[in-house]
């Protein structure tokens, strides 16, 4: 049996079709989730946290958020199948290292669904038993130039996040959306929302790889931290509940944007 042509016909199935749709209105919840936390972080509300973590706790503690975070794993787990058939057999119609850089991205994308579905699943079984508590930036600093590694994920964060704020400007998001949904005041609208929404995510990505370049500069892993630590930092600047609030409504934004993604969906 040939296994490239068979992951093919998945990728290309309406199964995974639907799947992908049930999975980008799981991940749109999340980023509502993530903007109402920050919104009450900017606020003055500093008990939640504000990243994929902090948004599952919200719907574990909602009538039937069990249901929800299984909704939401399974989801991601959709999203995950999608993006590692892509890194797989996908790009077919790039070249050379074209093809190669976008199944990478693939690759890193299905990494972040995976966070994000293990967060759901935290949230319903728990810390996993024997954890020490010590940071993965804490770990990775303690191996051989430790601090030049750490300082690497940083720049590649950083650099992922600026990548995500750019596709948000030169409006390459349209892409995902099919004519249909890119047609019309609503296309207007949708893509604007994506705009808007890939922008400021991609800025809340660059705060998080900033934090990291820090750690490694200071050989302090403690001065490392995801999305949560990294908007508490935008918080203490100057105008920082202004800067976190227009943040946080990006991130709304974006998850708007998922669920028109959802509707009209285009892969």
């Amino acid at each position: 049996m040939d296994v490239e042509a068979t992951a093919r016909r998945v990728a290309r199935s309406d199964g995974l079709d639907v799947g992908v749709r049930l999975g980008l209105v799981a991940y749109g919840l999340v980023h509502l989730l993530i903007a109402w936390l920050g919104l009450q972080l900017a606020l003055g509300d500093r008990q939640g946290s504000a990243d994929s973590a902090g948004a599952m706790q919200q719907l574990a503690e909602q009538p039937f958020g069990g249901v929800l975070l299984g909704a939401v794993a399974l989801g991601m787990g959709a999203l995950v199948v999608w993006r590692l058939l892509e890194a797989a057999v996908g790009h077919r119609q790039d070249d050379g290292a074209a093809r190669w850089w976008r199944r990478a991205t693939s690759l890193g994308k299905a990494i972040v669904y995976v966070a994000v579905g293990s967060s759901a699943v935290r949230a319903t079984t728990g810390p996993a038993s024997g954890d020490d508590g010590r940071s993965a930036t804490a770990r990775l600093m303690d191996l051989p130039a430790g601090a030049v590694l750490v300082g690497l994920v940083g720049l590649g964060i950083v650099a992922y996040g600026l990548r995500h704020a750019q596709r948000g400007l030169g409006e390459d998001h349209a892409d995902h959306l099919t004519a249909e949904g890119r047609s019309g005041d609503a296309g207007s609208l949708y893509l604007a929302l994506g705009t808007v929404g890939y922008v400021a995510k991609g800025v809340a990505i660059a705060a998080v790889g900033g934090l990291f370049v820090y750690a490694a500069v200071s050989h302090d892993p403690e001065r490392s931290g995801g999305l949560d630590q990294a908007l508490r930092t935008v918080l203490r600047q100057p105008f920082g509940p202004v800067l976190l609030g227009a943040i946080a409504l990006g991130f709304a934004a974006y998850g708007l944007f998922c669920f028109a993604r959802a509707r009209h969906l285009s892969r």
